[in-house]
């Protein structure tokens, strides 16, 4: 099972900042946060960066026990 950190506006959606969520991929990692943390935090989920261990990467990259997925949303300022 990843390690799943949430940051910002993508925390606030599913009420924590970190959970562990099993799957194979980012992918399916995912697709389990959204079904647990429901609409909200799906719709964010389209305009975030999705990192592993520090790197943005693909959904399709395999994951295991030890890595950590980031979800980052956009960050605006002024």
């Amino acid at each position: 099972m990843a390690c799943l950190r949430l940051f910002a506006s993508a925390r606030e959606a599913a009420g924590l900042k970190c959970d562990t969520v099993p799957g194979a991929t980012v992918e399916e990692v995912l697709q389990i946060a959204c079904e647990r943390y429901g609409q909200d935090f799906s719709e964010l989920l389209g305009i975030c960066q999705v990192w592993c261990n520090g790197s943005k990467v693909s959904y399709d990259t395999r994951v295991g026990d030890q890595d950590e997925i980031a979800v980052l949303p956009p960050i605006s300022g002024g």
